[in-house]
């Protein structure tokens, strides 16, 4: 039987690369990489945000 493990990622910015929000999901639903787009307070702006280990 899998074990259903909750994954913490951190979203990363796509404009200043730091990494701002993080992300909680199950490993066996997502499997694939997420970007959103999310408010980045360093660049002051709307930027994409994509997953990224640790």
């Amino acid at each position: 039987m899998a074990k259903k493990q909750i994954i913490v990622q951190h979203l990363e910015c796509d404009g200043c690369g730091r990494k701002n929000y993080t992300y909680r999901r199950n490993r066996i639903h997502r499997q694939d990489k997420l970007e959103l787009k999310k408010f980045c307070r360093f660049c002051r702006q709307h930027t994409a945000h994509k997953t990224v280990k640790g």
